[in-house]
């Protein structure tokens, strides 16, 4: 049963209707806010923004994947996780990049602009949170979607930080701070996903 761990139960693959509808849902949220805010990121030159729109990507691209593996063989699902979890350290790598090259870039973010975006997507996050919370726990797969969401909601929390920060400061050092420590998470839920997906791959080689 999802969100619960056995001893000896297979893991939970996420093969049925409940998970799939899940899925279309958090893939729907999260195509929509990739593009209202890749758009108000630019607008705003706020690289926390923008660092938060291509996380909304990677989650609808991650869910998609998901979708397509359901109903494949173990070493299959094994295998798009351990895909996820390398997009997702390039993903944080080129961000963490971006925020370094843009220290040396003058210009202060549109604090309204990030503020507001920002609660729109923490909002979104939020529902697709909701929607997932009863599947965080199960292979590889499964778990690599609940990271990508549960990644979303705290950055968009950091977002909203960081538009306060710009404000209060007026400077742009709140926003690359911000998109420095998604960065990270990024790479640290990648990490987490990418040794999963080994030890998934090596029990299935060892079958």
């Amino acid at each position: 049963m999802p969100g619960h761990d056995h001893d000896h139960a297979p893991a939970y693959s996420g093969d049925d209707p409940v998970y799939r509808r899940a899925l279309w849902a958090v893939i729907a949220i999260n195509s929509i806010m990739f593009i209202v805010e890749l758009g108000a990121g630019i607008t705003a030159k706020s690289m926390a923004l923008q660092a938060d729109a291509l996380d909304f990507l990677g989650d609808s691209v991650t869910c998609a994947l998901s979708l397509f593996v359901l109903a494949k063989p173990p070493m299959w699902r094994a295998n798009a996780a351990l895909f996820k979890g390398l997009s997702l350290a390039v993903l944080g790598i080129w961000v963490l990049g971006a925020t370094i090259w843009r220290v040396f870039v003058t210009g202060v973010p549109e604090a309204f602009i990030m503020g507001s975006v920002g609660l729109l997507a923490l909002a979104a996050n939020v529902a697709s949170v909701l929607i997932l919370m009863k599947f965080r726990s199960g292979d590889a797969n499964v778990e690599s979607v609940w990271l990508c969401s549960r990644n979303d909601a705290i950055g968009n929390v950091a977002v909203v930080l960081a538009a306060s920060g710009v404000f209060a400061t007026d400077t742009a050092w709140p926003d690359l701070a911000v998109a420095a420590i998604m960065a990270s998470l990024f790479l640290s839920s990648s990490v987490k996903i990418i040794k999963n997906a080994r030890a998934e791959r090596s029990l299935l080689q060892d079958i």
